[in-house]
């Protein structure tokens, strides 16, 4: 089978999912066939204990469109994408969890909606979920201050089950607890067009959930690492030399105002008048010069990285050439 005969590929990453797996890839399968595309399936075994692994190498056996990738331990969702994607030669990129919850039924829409309305990501919504109030909350929560922060309107950033085009898949690069922030790293890489589709929301079959609450602060976290390498990674000098020029001009002006204020008391009203070094205001202004300093430097030693950087890579996304 040739690359550009794939038209999906399923991407599922899992972490001891054993039992799901057989009905999961029969589940697709069948999708699959139904709808005459062609396709393939990637699990990503993400240091599972169980026998995860032994059960993808027997359904591989069995359909050579199913294909697998081991990792040593567990490196997390994230990694498991990450390495999915740059393996995928779909011409769609289906992303779904292994524990049964997503469902493959949703597929040929998804796929139509990336191939016919021209969507660059379509994000699924689980608008009527299955989970405990302890988990739905935070989720909202979480989903509120993502949409605040980044821009991107979905409801559920969360949900494992997204459609992608090729091209954004092989052009974001993913890392930590990103996994849930692909949209938004899609939105700032020039992947506008970001759709959602209310999809079904399964309750666990098997097993119990990998995730706890802890990965609502990481997440939290990851965004805000997100958006400040987007709005300042290529001008790192925009926020560090305006912060620092600011701090700067500030100690300057308290300095020269306590300089002021001595040498008026001194030589023209005469009033007695303690050392400058007594007054906290002096401190504050040496504080705010050097930190000044500092942020100023660390901003021009940025942009020196920036440019050696992009000088080794010219990493900018181009959507189209003419002319060659």
């Amino acid at each position: 089978m040739t690359n550009s005969a794939i038209q999906i590929s399923v991407v599922v990453p899992l972490f001891n999912e054993e039992e799901s797996l057989p009905e999961l890839s029969e589940w697709i399968a069948r999708v699959m066939t139904e709808n005459n595309f062609t396709y393939e399936v990637l699990f990503i075994d993400d240091g599972s204990k169980d026998r995860s692994w032994e059960v993808i190498c027997e359904l591989s056996l069995k359909n050579p469109n199913i294909k697998g990738r081991r990792f040593v331990r567990n490196y997390g969702k994230t990694a498991a994408l990450q390495t999915a994607f740059q393996a995928a030669r779909g011409d769609v990129v289906i992303t779904m969890d292994a524990d049964l919850q997503d469902s493959p039924d949703e597929i040929p829409e998804l796929y139509r909606m990336i191939k016919e309305d021209r969507y660059d990501l379509v994000s699924g919504w689980k608008k009527k979920r299955y989970d405990p109030i302890t988990k739905t909350i935070p989720t909202k929560i979480f989903n509120a201050a993502t949409r605040s922060i980044s821009g991107v309107s979905l409801h559920d950033f969360n949900c494992g089950l997204k459609a992608y085009r090729k091209d954004v898949v092989k052009n974001v690069t993913i890392y930590g607890e990103m996994h849930r922030y692909i949209p938004v790293i899609a939105k700032w890489n020039g992947f506008g067009k970001i759709g959602e589709k209310v999809v079904q929301h399964q309750a666990r079959k098997y097993g119990y959930t990998k995730f706890g609450l802890e990965r609502f602060v990481f997440g939290f976290l990851d965004l805000l690492s997100i958006a400040f390498v987007n709005k300042f990674g290529r001008r790192p000098m925009h926020l560090f030399g305006s912060l620092g020029t600011l701090m700067f001009f500030l100690g300057t002006i308290i300095a020269f105002w306590l300089l002021g204020t001595k040498i008026y008391k001194i030589y023209i009203s005469h009033e007695p008048y303690r050392n400058v070094t007594e007054n906290p205001l002096f401190f504050l202004a040496l504080v705010a010069i050097m930190v000044g300093s500092q942020l100023f430097l660390a901003g021009f030693l940025g942009e020196l990285f920036v440019k050696q950087s992009i000088s080794k890579t010219g990493d900018y996304l181009i959507s189209e050439k003419a002319g060659e």
